[in-house]
């Protein structure tokens, strides 16, 4: 099958849809199908060789991040001639809501197309100012999936339509096979945070108050962060962690590999996330890392953490919640293990392979409903 993906989102900056449209176009590949990748981004961006770059992203603000996009008479331009040099059998466009190159490919598709819906927002005033452009965009997709319950829910009570409800994938043997990073975990426990943890949703400031308060009683605990960001800046806005900065280290933006094994180097996961979250795919990955869990309670973790039988919850926006639950597990080393094995179990549904061969039989079910492929005139 030829498979044309677009993302909406540069793959200059890590992200949760970056990962899953990479992910998604691997495994494809892997199973033998000719697929192709459309993203925002420079000719020189290095990506992998089924990626093609889009041109220039710009950055806006959205859903409480600033998200790298693209948009305009260039950027629909390249998209129509991507679309005519790969005759695609099925289209499949992520975030078609959002204005750049999904909804650009939405709008010039003439074929089959399958749209993945990722975030959970249901009001926005991009939104309803665009509201005639968007019930175009909606009428011209065949078929659609939604990574979570929540993100379904949106298409069911604001969209006007359903979908399948298909999870983020994770590639389980690429972290369950991860090496610890040298040094890490270490005797006295470890917690991890990866993310940029300079957003406010992330939560980040919780944590470090937390560790604060665990670090004076707990010499040999450690915070290890991965993710971009300003870590002067965050540090000054929390001078009771100064005693103790020795003990957080931060080794920024980081690779797949290094992800990996940066999840594999913690006794605790920590994600003390505020909101925004419709699935929580780093959660899937350090499960498949086989670390245990610590998450805020939002309605997208608690389902992912199997209603926490697969990893611990605390209170949104709760440090000595979070730090109470994080004492009681590191303390109680086969508690973390029985949270673990049961992650484990959980997060096989997740893997790719099995994601991959559900998101097949929708492409299957759009082409036989449109009955067409999809092909266009070069302009």
């Amino acid at each position: 099958m030829r498979i044309g993906i677009v993302c909406p989102y540069s793959f200059d900056v890590p992200g949760g849809v970056q990962n899953h449209v990479r992910d998604l176009a691997e495994t494809l590949i892997a199973l033998g199908h000719h697929v192709s990748v459309l993203a925002p981004g420079d000719e020189e961006s290095g990506e992998q060789p089924y990626v093609v770059p889009a041109g220039r992203a710009v950055p806006v603000p959205y859903n409480g991040s600033v998200a790298r996009v693209s948009f305009g008479l260039i950027s629909a331009t390249r998209v129509r001639r991507w679309m005519a040099a790969g005759r695609f059998d099925v289209l499949h466009v992520h975030e078609p809501l959002i204005p750049s190159l999904s909804m650009l490919a939405v709008l010039s598709a003439r074929g089959p197309v399958v749209a993945t819906f990722h975030t959970a927002m249901t009001r926005s005033r991009a939104l309803a100012a665009a509201q005639g452009l968007l019930q175009l965009v909606l009428e011209k997709i065949t078929g659609r999936i939604a990574v979570s319950e929540l993100a379904r829910k949106v298409q069911v009570e604001h969209l006007g339509g359903s979908a399948w409800e298909i999870p983020n994938g994770v590639q389980v043997s690429r972290y369950r096979a991860a090496a610890p990073l040298p040094g890490w975990p270490g005797d006295g426990g470890t917690l991890g945070f990866l993310g940029r943890f300079t957003e406010p949703r992330k939560g980040f400031p919780f944590l470090l108050r937390a560790f604060a308060s665990l670090a004076a009683t707990r010499p040999g605990l450690r915070l290890l962060v991965a993710g971009p960001g300003d870590v002067e800046e965050v540090m000054a806005d929390f001078p009771e962690v100064a005693p103790y900065r020795d003990r957080v280290v931060f080794l920024g933006k980081v690779s797949e590999e290094d992800k990996a094994r940066m999840l594999r180097s913690v006794d605790l996961y920590v994600a003390p996330n505020t909101g925004g979250e419709s699935f929580g795919m780093i959660l899937t990955e350090a499960m498949s890392a086989g670390t245990t869990v610590v998450a805020s309670d939002l309605d997208a973790f608690r389902r992912v953490l199997d209603g926490g039988r697969a990893g611990a919850l605390f209170p949104i926006g709760d440090s000595a919640a979070l730090a109470a639950t994080v004492a009681g597990l590191l303390d109680d080393p086969a508690r973390r293990a029985a949270l673990a094995a049961r992650a484990s179990a959980v997060v096989a549904a997740y893997d790719w392979p099995v994601v991959a061969e559900r998101v097949l039989e929708v492409y299957a079910t759009a082409i036989e409903v449109a009955g067409a492929v999809v092909e266009e005139p070069v302009p």
